[in-house]
């Protein structure tokens, strides 16, 4: 019997081993926080884990690569869902939820969406930079390519709030629900917005589109409206309570917004290595 032979004889005697069960998830990783409706995505929220990569593809950092265990609050009035020692990267309080639905004793915040959610998360003892804005500001600047102004005169887009959709019966509308990269087309094609989504609005801002804020429903109280409006220095926020009004009023005034500290203050250390540092 030739060398080969006796080893082939060897492997077919020997006792088969049960294979070694699949992990779904076999290493520690920093969780990216966003909330999601009972069906289907709404497009601000998921704009947490579009701005979260192309901020790691930056550094070369993958998004769901091995790191300490941690998970981060970016986009969205989601601080009612974070627990002690998360982090908080511009997120927002939501002005429905009471001071007694936020379980968390602390948190590290590097950035929060405006200085309202500031004076909150300082009221209960945590320390707040004054760095704010809503990351999703940062869109133009992390798809360059992908997403550009392309305004088509005239033409108006109207963006409800993901509890508004019903209520309106338009051919100018823009879903929330849509997928995120179409909502943005949506309204980089527009001169102007009116929106009851704070993120209908932070998009048009973002791209320099004037935008007015319609008040449709009472669903959504004025708290992440205004946090969001004095966190990029807008002198003034006003509702109206239908289209037409709020196309008569034209648009808020426009936001003074430097970027660099909200840049600059991404948690990159959360995918360092413990004791890296």
């Amino acid at each position: 019997m030739t060398m080969f032979g006796r080893i082939r004889e060897k492997l077919h005697r020997a006792p088969l081993r049960a294979r070694r069960p699949v992990l779904e998830e076999s290493y520690p990783h920093v969780e990216i926080f966003f909330w999601k409706p009972a069906q289907g995505l709404n497009f601000g929220d998921y704009l947490a884990s579009a701005v979260t990569q192309r901020m790691l593809a930056a550094r070369e950092i993958l998004f769901d690569e091995p790191a300490p265990k941690a998970r981060l609050f970016t986009i969205g009035s989601v601080l009612h869902f974070a627990a002690t020692g998360d982090t908080v990267w511009g997120s927002g309080r939501n002005g429905k939820i009471s001071s007694e639905q936020h379980p968390f004793a602390d948190l590290d915040v590097r950035a929060v969406r405006g200085p309202l959610t500031q004076k909150f998360l300082m009221d209960r003892g945590i320390s707040v930079p004054s760095v704010f804005g809503d990351p999703a500001l940062l869109i133009p600047r992390l798809f360059p390519q992908r997403f550009k102004r392309r305004t088509q005169p005239g033409k108006i887009g109207v963006v409800p709030n993901l509890h508004d959709r019903d209520l309106l019966d338009r051919d100018d509308v823009i879903d929330p629900m849509w997928n995120w990269g179409r909502v943005i087309d949506a309204i980089c094609e527009c001169e102007f917005i009116v929106s009851s989504s704070l993120h209908g609005l932070i998009i048009a801002d973002a791209f320099g589109i004037p935008c007015s804020h319609v008040r449709l429903s009472e669903t959504e109280p004025d708290f992440k409206y205004i946090d969001y409006c004095e966190g990029v220095g807008r002198s003034t926020f006003r509702s109206a309570t239908s289209v037409e009004e709020a196309l008569d009023a034209g648009p808020l005034s426009p936001p003074n917004f430097d970027a660099a500290p909200l840049l600059e203050s991404f948690p990159y250390d959360l995918w360092e290595p413990k004791g890296a540092r």
